[in-house]
């Protein structure tokens, strides 16, 4: 009896040996884990993430013993910048956060060995949920490293009160804002017609150019190299830099959304995210103010080819831990932001897309789900430009990063410079069109030397 006695307490014992071990491995309340996170979105605002996050902790982050910490929010530059300072241990860098919301670039900065492969924890089931172009961006190889938690395309934004005024005085229309060319006579009519102001900004010359060889049946990038040499980047080039030089685009860095305040500009092509930061009062120099409503426009089409528009927007990584508790708690806030109604709450108070089917379908189906009439009409405006343009996603490349960030600084330091030169010259009484159609030809050569040189 002895003997029963015992080998049942032995017995039980190793029960619950194990039973312990395996509790240890994910976490609950009684064994939570506490997860840092960087992201980007709302950096310039009041955060939408963050909203989401909180609520996620004090509900299934609370009953499962997960807590996100949010260490920043910032730009996409800056945490591409924070992240390889961080994984290359320069002096002064911050230690990796658990989590983090980048571009797929950074994989290479990181380490794809040290990030958290997000197939191992998600089923199949579950994976299929995701719209298959946004989930295909996040793979290496076969393996899932950067899972879609929102996406965004490119539109053109109007501040849609000055737009009317600009119009009713010229005869520039909405219908020219269609294709680039037009959009680029548009943008010159503005700077003379408001003595000396740029009328755009162009958030990402990258994409710009990308999306304009693809309209011309070309690639950008061939070989891990910038493409510009290609007769088709003459055709996305010229109309560009004579817009540019002559004034009417803004070649400063900055956010477009700061420079509508101030009337700076009037436009922008950039992140359909962009509406997050759309001003409903500008400020004039003279110390007075206008409300103003924006409108939300498909990203233009080049004259001769076919319509395109990047999907962008990051995703999520997260660093492979030693403590399985704390990969677990990464997958549990993954999937938890990414069922449909946590995601679009998410994603439709910033101006983004949702990742899963139901969800997309869903959205597009009832615009009216976005609260405020200005998202509506973002959403409806999209629909439309989904139907007209083909979204793609942006090539990844060894130092792509870096590549890209050299060709938007030397497309403003070749157009600025040409600007000057062309106002310096013309005001001393040479022919305009004969020193911009030299200076745009002059500034192709000086871009390629420049690219040349960097890479």
């Amino acid at each position: 009896m002895r003997k029963t006695i015992s080998l049942f307490i032995a017995f039980a014992l190793i029960i619950l040996c194990f039973s312990g071990c395996s509790d240890r491995t994910r976490p609950d309340a009684d064994n939570p884990v506490t997860l840092t996170m960087w992201h980007v979105y709302g950096s310039q605002t009041k955060s939408p993430l963050n909203d989401i996050i909180d609520e996620f902790n004090d509900t299934t982050g609370s009953e499962n013993g997960v807590t996100i910490n949010v260490v920043s929010v910032t730009s996409s530059s800056a945490i591409d910048k924070a992240i390889s300072a961080s994984a290359n241990g320069e002096p002064g860098a911050e230690e990796l956060p658990d989590l983090f919301t980048a571009y797929p670039r950074v994989a290479e900065i990181v380490g794809e060995d040290k990030l958290l492969c997000w197939n191992d924890y998600f089923s199949q089931q579950e994976l299929s949920y995701f719209r298959e172009e946004f989930a295909a961006e996040g793979y290496f190889g076969d393996k899932l490293l950067m899972l879609p938690i929102a996406k965004s395309s490119e539109g053109l934004f109007i501040n849609k009160t000055l737009f009317d005024r600009f119009c009713n005085e010229t005869d520039v229309s909405y219908d020219m804002l269609k294709t680039f060319d037009g959009f680029f006579k548009a943008a010159n009519i503005y700077y003379d017609w408001s003595e000396g102001s740029n009328f755009t900004q162009i958030n990402d010359f990258y994409n710009y150019a990308y999306i304009g060889m693809k309209a011309y049946d070309s690639e950008f990038i061939r070989n891990g190299r910038l493409n510009l040499a290609d007769k088709a980047f003459e055709k996305v080039w010229y109309p560009l830099s004579k817009a540019a030089i002559y004034g009417g685009i803004c070649l400063d860095d900055g956010y477009a959304a700061s420079r509508w305040k101030t009337v700076e500009i009037i436009s922008n092509i950039g992140s359909t995210a962009d509406i997050l930061y759309q001003p409903e009062m500008v400020f004039y120099p003279d110390n007075t103010t206008e409300n103003i409503t924006s409108a939300s426009l498909p990203y233009p089409v080049f004259s001769e080819g076919k319509s395109f528009a990047v999907h962008r927007g990051g995703g999520l990584f997260a660093l492979k831990s030693e403590d399985e508790k704390k990969n677990y708690g990464a997958y549990i806030f993954a999937k938890w932001l990414t069922e449909k109604e946590n995601n679009l709450s998410f994603v439709t108070s910033a101006g983004y897309l949702p990742v899963t089917d139901e969800a997309f379908t869903k959205l597009f189906d009832d615009t009216a789900i976005a609260g405020k009439e200005s998202y509506r009409n973002l959403y409806d405006m999209m629909s439309g430009m989904m139907k007209s343009h083909e979204l793609c996603a942006l090539p990844l490349y060894s130092n792509a990063s870096d590549i890209q960030h050299s060709f938007e600084q030397n497309v403003k330091l070749v157009l600025r410079s040409a600007h000057n030169q062309y106002k310096e010259r013309t005001q001393k009484g040479e022919d305009k069109e004969s020193v911009l159609d030299e200076l745009c030809k002059a500034s192709l050569e000086e871009l390629k030397r420049l690219s040349d040189k960097d890479m």
